[in-house]
This record gives structure tokens, sequence and C-alpha cells, in this order.
């Protein structure tokens, strides 16, 4: 999408989050490209208060194009929903307008408004089958420039699992460190050893639950066999983005509709909601920044990406109080 001009007003909707924010990032990238000196507003729903639509839409005096992201665009509050609505239908030149919605009954006033009053409409599909999966593998590495034999694919899939952001990083990963133009299976099996054994899911587990000896033992021996820094770091962060999922879903939501709230199977749901106990939002806002800073490290940023990672966990176990 880059390169080309895009539409004054977008709706991504889709709670496939990785896929959704690549959307948002290619539309922001395609109105950048056409004019690099745009302003930039990056935006939550729940934060966006009367008014503030207007003024960032406004005509420049100077003629300046700006780029306007609503993210969580579920959580608007009704009057500015009322607000973008109108927008939309008579939308300003010079504003690129992106709204971020997963889906769902909540802010479906939204959708529907901005759907009739001409938007573009981008729907991201949730990869719920295997052979979809195998598919995001596939385009991921040819996203880097290369191919996968179809069983390093799989093998890919059954050492990482399910989680997209945790296979992009894998395959991200396998990309840089391999040279092969094709990734075998052989290239997968040698930097994936001991997934079975420990994986970064275990090392989040414990870490958000608090348990600091075990997480940082496993996050060692994890290290020590092979198990990419990249994964494990994409597992913490997938462990705290679950319980800031939950923090923030309705509290008179139980079992399967909380699970369909937030697109979670009802087990994990459960699980994360016990997890969250010990846990307040000043307290997950710092681990999610301590996630941020060793992703930065062990992407190249940092000598040391052990160091990276066990500072990670250690404040995320300090953080757990909510203090």
């Amino acid at each position: 999408m880059a390169g080309t001009d895009p539409a004054p007003v977008t709706l991504v909707v889709g709670d496939e989050e990785l896929l959704a924010e690549r959307a948002v990032g290619e539309i922001v990238a395609a109105a950048r490209a056409a004019d690099p000196s745009a302003e930039m507003h990056d935006l939550l729903g729940g934060k966006v208060t009367t008014g503030e639509l207007a003024q960032m839409t406004s005509p420049s005096l100077f003629g300046d194009r700006s780029v306007v992201v609503i993210r969580s665009a579920h959580d608007l509050p009704k009057d500015v929903i009322t607000e973008i609505v109108a927008y939309a239908k008579q939308p300003s030149d010079d504003t690129v307008l992106v709204l971020a919605h997963p889906g769902g009954v909540k802010g479906k006033a939204l959708v529907d408004g901005v759907k009739k009053a001409g938007a573009k409409v981008i729907t991201i599909s949730k990869v719920t089958k295997a052979g979809e999966r195998l598919e995001f593998v596939k385009a991921e590495f040819r996203r880097a420039g290369r191919k996968v034999s179809g069983d390093a694919a799989q093998a890919l899939l059954d050492a990482v699992g399910n989680d997209l952001r945790d296979l992009a990083a894998a395959c991200s990963q396998l990309a840089f460190d391999t040279e092969d133009k094709t990734i075998s299976a052989a290239a997968v099996a040698r930097y994936h050893k001991g997934r079975a054994e420990v994986t970064g899911f275990n090392v989040a587990d414990s870490a958000v639950e608090g348990r600091l000896a075990e997480a940082l033992e496993q996050v060692r021996w994890a290290l020590g066999t092979g198990v990419s820094p990249v994964l494990l770091v994409s597992a913490l962060a997938n462990g705290l983005r679950s319980l800031a999922k939950v923090a923030g879903a309705p509290r008179n939501l139980r079992g399967p509709q909380l699970a369909g709230q937030l697109g979670m199977p009802p087990w994990k749901a459960d699980r994360v909601k016990r997890q969250l106990n010990g846990w307040g939002p000043e307290g997950l806002s710092r681990a999610i920044q301590a996630v941020a800073t060793a992703d930065e490290q062990v992407k190249g940023g940092g000598a040391d990406p052990a160091y990276a990672l066990e500072h990670a966990i250690q404040v995320i176990v300090s953080s757990r109080t909510g203090r």
C-alpha cells in the first residue's frame, strides 16, 4: 500500500492484532510517503475527547497534512462516535483518518456509521485453521525475500505454537540468521531445539505469576538450549497483553462470554483471569514498558540479550503488586 494515496477515512476491523496493526501501519506509511511532513496523531479510543478530532482535522494556515490513527475505537465515547460519523461523510482533503476496531458489538455504531458514510473498510479475518497458520508462516518468509520448505513450515508451527506474533518473530529470526535461500527443517530444528521442554509461554506464566526464581531458571535453560531471545521476549509481551485484555474487559462477563469478547479460548481466559490477581494498572504498564525495552535490546539495541531478558523478568515480578 505504501506509495499509493490512502483513502481519507479507513476502518480496519478485526481482532487479529498483528495483522490489524500491520494494516494500520501500511496506511500510515502510504500517507507519509505521499507527504513526509504530515503531522502524526496516534490515539487510544478511550482517551479521545469531544471536539479533539475537529481540532486535528481543521485546515492548517500552512496547508500541512495530518494523519490521525484512533486505536481501540470500540472504546470511543458515544458523542465522539457521533462526531466521527459526521466527519466521515465529509472528510477533510488534508487528513488521513484511520480507525482500528476489533469487531464485536461494542462500538458497533461507529462501524455501521462510517461504513454508511462511505469509508474504506479493511476486514482482518481471524487466523484459526492450521492451514491458514501454515500459509501465514510461508507468507512471512516471502516478506523477508526467502522461501521455506513445507516440512520446515510445519516444524516451525510445532515448535513455536499458534500465536502470530511468536510465529512472525520466529520467521524473522530464522530469515536473519540463516543464509540459505530456502529455510529447511534442519534450520528450524537447529534454532528451536529445547522448545518442547521449556517454551516462552512457560517463562511468561512463571513471570506474570510472580515466580521469579523459576522464571529465571527457565529462561537460562531455554537460552542455553537454543531458544531465540526474540521468541522469549515475544512470549512475555503476549502474556502481558493478555493480562491487559482481561483487565480491560467488562466486569460482568464470565466464562464463554468473556472468552468471546477477548477472542481467547475459554481455558485461556480463565487462566489469565487468575493470573491477573495481584496486578494493578501501574504495575502492568511498568512491566509492558520493561518488555518493550528488552525487545529493542535483543534485536540489536543491547550487547547482552540474556541480561535484557533477566532484567525484564525481574521488573515484571516486582511490578506484580500493582504499586
